[in-house]
């Protein structure tokens, strides 16, 4: 603790085979021969007729614990679709973020037994979280968490309940950044941040003892951080644990439109959350690889764990990240769990989120120099 502290400006669901394969080979070959027979000309611009989808009742599946049950079947947040329209509104749902996180934040301190200080690395607020007991292996390794919330919500102590868990259920020593946020900070201020912040731990821990971490936008910045290190020929982490990432800011992946509304988190990208992409992307490119990560370079990442659930509006963001990633032969694994909206293996004290919690922190024993 006291070595970490020294970096710090200051303390403080069976079909008959046959069946099987006969409709699987008609389902493949029968467009095609239709195709031809028409003989129409294609191209790779062709609008396909979008699938109409008749309304449906979805139950919660009941093969999930009934902690998870409870999470699945509460209804969408009072104001998921309500835009903020000023700078005034977004600090104000930023600030109403913060205070609905304060007493899970409580909880989640007490019930590890955490030590959590605030100081600052190169300027940059952070929380050095210290759990009671460091595991033997841990050491003398440190990870690093970037938070989530659409890179405008949870500031200061509210934003480090994910490192708080990480610090407790893998007992790591964990330092939290509170980046700089849209509306005052659009990009890159986020990435500046954290990249400011990985400078100054490189000057005092070996880079392969080092993991990095992060859920939704933090997630995406956790991509993004490596591809600036890369850019910027920075030691890269021993290994990161993507959860959920935002790394497409074009909304171009499957999922955000197959579960909208399917996802009791962020439910739709029509509400405030594909509004807060757009306010911190600005009018930069889209696909510029540190917003989008997505469209980076994944060549010779560091070995990556991704989290995401079945009913989650950026599943695909995590799947396409994860199949990309193993096009680069980089050591992938991907973890998906049941019923999961976005992000809701972050939940407190559900039997769901001690398991990923517990891949994730394997995942970085065994890729981690000790």
């Amino acid at each position: 603790m006291n070595n970490l502290l020294s970096l710090a400006e200051e303390k403080p669901v069976s079909f008959s085979r046959r069946l099987f394969l006969g409709s699987s080979l008609a389902a493949a070959v029968l467009p095609s021969l239709v195709r031809a027979e028409e003989a129409a000309p294609t191209s790779a611009a062709t609008a396909f007729t979008p699938r109409h989808i008749p309304a449906r009742e979805l139950p919660v599946p009941t093969t999930v614990s009934p902690e998870l049950q409870a999470v699945i079947g509460a209804p969408y947040s009072p104001g998921w679709n309500d835009i903020p329209q000023n700078a005034t509104d977004w600090k104000d749902l930023a600030f109403k973020s913060a205070a609905g996180a304060a007493n899970a934040i409580a909880a989640i301190k007490e019930h590890f037994g955490l030590q959590v200080e605030k100081t600052t690395m190169a300027g940059v607020p952070v929380f050095v979280i210290t759990p009671q007991e460091i595991a033997p292996n841990n050491e003398n390794r440190l990870l690093v968490h970037i938070h989530g919330g659409g890179f405008v919500l949870f500031p200061g102590e509210a934003g480090a309940g994910e490192g708080m868990m990480m610090a407790g259920y893998g007992k790591f020593r964990v330092v939290s950044i509170d980046y700089r946020m849209a509306p005052d900070f659009p990009f890159p201020a986020a990435l500046d941040d954290v990249t400011a912040v990985w400078r100054v731990l490189l000057a005092s821990y070996e880079p392969s003892k080092m993991g990095m971490f992060g859920t939704s936008a933090g997630g995406g910045l956790t991509l993004s951080a490596v591809l600036r290190a890369k850019s910027e020929g920075l030691s890269l982490p021993g290994a990161i644990a993507p959860g959920s990432p935002c790394a497409d800011l074009t909304w171009s992946g499957d999922t955000a439109n197959a579960n909208a509304y399917v996802d009791n988190a962020l439910i739709s990208r029509s509400g405030w959350v594909g509004a807060a992409t757009t306010l911190y992307a600005g009018a930069h490119d889209l696909r510029n690889p540190e917003l989008s990560p997505i469209f980076g370079d994944f060549r010779n990442f560091p070995p990556a764990i991704l989290t995401s659930g079945t009913r989650d509006l950026l599943l695909s963001d995590t799947v396409r990240t994860h199949r990309k990633l193993r096009q680069a032969r980089v050591n992938a694994f991907l973890q998906v769990f049941e019923g999961e909206s976005h992000a809701q293996f972050l939940t407190p004290f559900v039997p769901e989120t001690e398991e990923a919690f517990g891949e994730i922190a394997h995942f970085f024993d065994v890729h981690l120099a000790s």
